[in-house]
């Protein structure tokens, strides 16, 4: 038996409110989406409230959800909303580098974080909010450009732009070894 598709158990859930299809999306998205508020820096309890909000969001918005699409991308979208939407009402962005370590490193399991993991996650963070949620969604996430682009609302080659852009600035702050000259 093949597992249905994100977009099948979505118009299972628009069309006919099959609570089930709607938990199964749940509990295949879910960690996904716990690791956007994580990689912002928000601890257990936060990132999970904000889960609960971002699924909130869905059922409220899942009739203008077309069926023809993609159901990730547009989750992300909710997702990264949400969390804007969060930072904005405590009156600071993540975007903002702040003086106060624990917000600029996300949380991790200190048994599993290596000094690499934390270094790659304190670039990442020191990155303009436009590159590094571009980044996160193709990285992290496994979206293509396409797919990111619909995620963020920009164009494809807008994102490719922030992309190319993140990524080198990852590669300068964490000093790429092909890179035989260091200096910018």
């Amino acid at each position: 038996m093949t597992e249905e598709s994100d977009e099948d158990l979505m118009r299972r859930y628009v069309e006919d409110g099959d609570r089930h299809a709607f938990e199964a999306l749940y509990h295949r998205h879910a960690r996904r989406v716990l690791g956007v508020f994580r990689r912002a820096g928000c601890d257990d309890t936060l990132s999970k409230d904000l889960l609960q909000q971002t699924f909130l969001h869905l059922h409220r918005a899942r009739r203008d959800f077309d069926l023809s699409r993609r159901l990730t991308p547009w989750l992300l979208t909710i997702a990264l909303n949400v969390r804007r939407e969060h930072f904005r009402r405590r009156g600071r962005r993540p975007e903002e580098p702040l003086d106060d370590e624990r917000h600029r490193e996300p949380k991790v399991d200190p048994d599993t974080s290596t000094a690499s993991d934390r270094l790659v996650r304190r670039a990442l963070a020191a990155l303009p909010a436009n590159q590094r949620e571009v980044i996160e969604l193709h990285w992290f996430e496994g979206l293509s450009f396409a797919e990111v682009a619909e995620a963020v609302g920009a164009s494809r080659s807008a994102v490719k732009v922030r992309a190319h852009r993140g990524y080198n600035a990852l590669r300068t702050a964490l000093g790429d070894p092909d890179d035989p000259d260091p200096t910018p």
